[in-house]
């Protein structure tokens, strides 16, 4: 059996497909060997992935994996390598990637142009069809990730904790998520996974998008992400978007793109069916 994987910051949708070309999906934790050592994440795998597969129609040996994860660099996919061949031992061949390989083969699949991941974080390249020619880095929440769930996140609360959108919709946002400016600080300055937490609240973004600043925050967090990225690949091709920022806010992104004459390829929410048709096809 072959093992797909595609693993954000926040969740890994992972697809399994037998010999006969039959299918089965699940969904864990998100991977991230930034932020997880390589028993962190045999862990996740064996408390998570395996008790799920073990209850599947049509378990048996894997014997390929292909993960397409966050964080995947060529320095840190043996970490991710290492927990894969910890947990499946009947595995023959293991192949870890970079989320964007997984992004532009979905999105693309042979032909040449821009892939995008805007999601928890936001990553960019230019692919010509089989390999990248391009990457613009990424650089994380901190120092980048123009565009993503978590910039978003961070900057719509440090607008509201400032008093920059009105005393109604910081109480709102108070509200709705039982919180208070304490526990927002401590959980992005001293718990784990700041990113996830502060992704989280991109949806009040969506909630709210008829508040002329949030729109704008929105549209101005897109308009970063072409400028300080998109802009440093050739213009003529087409850019393809995944994840579920680009998904859930695609007419102010397709606005963005417009209003910088840039062409769109496609804009999908979860590049998992691209990843199993083109293994598939592979196979």
């Amino acid at each position: 059996m072959k093992l797909i994987a595609d693993s954000g910051s926040t969740k890994t949708h992972w697809c399994l497909i037998t010999r006969s070309g039959q299918v089965e999906e699940f969904v864990t934790d998100g991977i991230n060997p930034f932020q997880q050592s390589s028993d962190g994440i045999k862990n996740s795998i064996s408390n998570q992935l395996l008790p799920l597969m073990a209850h599947a129609m049509w378990v048996g040996p894997v014997e390929e994996i292909y993960f397409y994860g966050a964080g995947c660099t060529p320095e840190k996919s043996p970490l991710v390598k290492q927990a894969l061949q910890a947990c499946f031992k009947k595995a023959t061949l293991i192949e870890v990637y970079s989320d964007m390989v997984g992004a532009a083969r979905a999105l693309l699949g042979d032909k040449p142009g821009v892939a995008c991941i805007l999601g928890t974080g936001s990553n960019s390249c230019q692919y010509d069809g089989e390999k990248f020619v391009k990457n613009v880095p990424a650089l994380g929440f901190i120092l980048g990730d123009e565009g993503s769930g978590a910039v978003l996140g961070k900057r719509l609360v440090a607008d509201l904790l400032k008093n920059q959108m009105g005393e109604e919709l910081k109480q709102k946002f108070l509200a709705q998520y039982n919180t208070s400016q304490a526990e927002i600080i401590e959980n992005v300055y001293r718990k784990p996974f700041p990113n996830r937490y502060l992704a989280q609240f991109s949806k009040f973004c969506s909630e709210n998008i008829d508040n002329p600043l949030i729109y704008n925050l929105v549209y101005d967090h897109f308009t970063q992400f072409v400028v300080r990225n998109l802009k440093q690949y050739p213009k003529e091709l087409p850019v393809g978007f995944v994840g579920s920022v680009a998904y859930y806010y695609q007419d102010i992104l397709k606005k963005v793109l417009k209003d910088n004459g840039l062409s769109l390829a496609q804009i999908i929410q979860d590049p998992i069916e691209g990843l199993k048709a083109y293994h598939q096809q592979e196979a």
